[in-house]
């Protein structure tokens, strides 16, 4: 079983279907890292494919990070080099959405160029309540598609989001029937092959309008959440974005996030988690 691939490519026609089966939540292990980095660059390189949807089997689109790694040392692939390849892609990838999809998850579709998902799904970035913030590129896609104060809203408060609301937001391109969205995302990508049009571009952030909402929020947060550490960097990441450009705003969030990662608040949260995880009743 320990030598099982995660992560498995098919084809349907020109669009490739890249899959992850690891239950019982698709989290994103090492194995689901270098699985996906290796599928992605199977896509590139085959000519047969000219787009390729990115789903998961089982009851969820991928839930997370796999957090017992946090302790541990790190293994590559890196996350952001997962995420930085389905961005960074030559062809099309469509994040097909059920279940839920949450930090890492989460991240890893916002990377992709298009996102579909299912009325049932939920979508979010919860590292807050760990300690720590997303460290993938969240904090840095998230506010360029739905907008710095709704996006600073959602990750300081780590409460999932519906995917109608996704779709208002910005955050999800289409609502597909059904259970399994996986063939709505196969129609959702052969109507872009069809159409041979490039995604509309982002509208240019309102800079002075962004900076008054950062520093707004920033007092908000000063008044009612006291001594916390995450919050702080989060939005220093998200403001550095928005002033020094997309890289650098990486490069921030993910000194932030191996810093955070380690403090003693993380660590007291995520002891907290595992602990109401080992004791809560069997479904």
């Amino acid at each position: 079983m320990d030598d099982i691939n995660p992560v498995s490519l098919t084809g349907h026609g020109d669009i490739a279907v890249v899959s992850v089966d690891n239950p019982p939540v698709n989290a994103l292990s090492q194995k689901v890292r270098a699985g996906l980095l290796s599928a992605i660059a199977a896509v590139e390189a085959d000519t047969r494919f000219k787009a390729a949807i990115l789903r998961c089997a089982g009851r969820t689109f991928i839930a997370g990070a796999d957090i017992s790694e946090f302790d541990k040392p790190p293994q590559p692939p890196s996350l952001p080099e997962v995420t930085e390849a389905i961005a960074g892609a030559g062809k099309p990838i469509v994040a097909a959405l059920h279940g839920t999809a949450l930090g890492g998850g989460f991240e890893v579709a916002l990377a992709a160029r298009y996102r579909v998902a299912v009325a049932t799904a939920r979508v979010g970035l919860p590292e807050i309540r760990l300690g720590i913030i997303p460290g993938s590129g969240g904090t840095q896609r998230l506010p360029r598609l739905a907008g710095i104060a709704p996006a600073l809203r959602m990750m300081l408060s780590g409460t999932p989001v519906e995917a109608t609301a996704a779709r208002d937001m910005g955050l999800i391109d289409r609502i597909v029937a059904g259970d399994d969205p996986l063939a709505g995302a196969l129609a959702f990508a052969a109507e872009i092959l069809a159409a041979e049009t490039a995604p509309a571009p982002l509208p240019p952030p309102d800079i002075e309008r962004d900076r008054i909402a950062i520093a707004e929020i920033r007092a908000e947060c000063a008044k009612t959440r006291g001594e916390e550490i995450a919050w702080r960097r989060l939005i220093d990441a998200v403001e550095t974005g928005l002033e020094q450009g997309f890289s650098a705003g990486l490069a921030a969030e993910r000194t932030a996030f191996l810093e955070l990662r380690g403090s003693p608040q993380a660590k007291a949260l995520r002891e907290a988690f595992f602990a109401a995880r080992r004791n809560k009743p069997p479904a």
